[in-house]
């Protein structure tokens, strides 16, 4: 099997990875690099293609990346006083304000 072959992907993987490159290509990524980096992703995820050499149904893919997201940000945040979340806020807003004029003015 030659590098790149993606025979042993389930149909739900090669879904999967068609609409995380697609994701990537809407945030303006190159449709290479958006590919590569979906593969990768289903990869991380499901440890590789799932497809059984016989008859039988393919391993379950679960999702430990899709699960993963919010979960330090949630911790950390939470354990912050309303009064610092808040700061922050303000500070985030200003400094996406300053640089929103200055690419406006460039």
């Amino acid at each position: 099997m030659p590098r790149g072959d993606k025979s042993k992907y389930t149909d739900k993987q090669e879904r999967k990875a068609d609409h995380i490159a697609e994701s990537y290509e809407e945030k303006g990524v190159s449709t290479k690099e958006a590919e590569r980096r979906a593969w990768a992703t289903v990869n991380k995820d499901d440890g590789g293609g799932k497809k059984p050499r016989g008859s039988g149904r393919g391993k379950e893919t679960g999702h430990p990346a899709a699960h993963k997201g919010g979960r330090a940000g949630g911790a950390a945040a939470s354990s912050r006083s309303a009064a610092a979340r808040s700061a922050s806020a303000k500070k985030a807003a200003a400094t996406r304000k300053a640089r929103a004029e200055h690419t406006a003015r460039g």
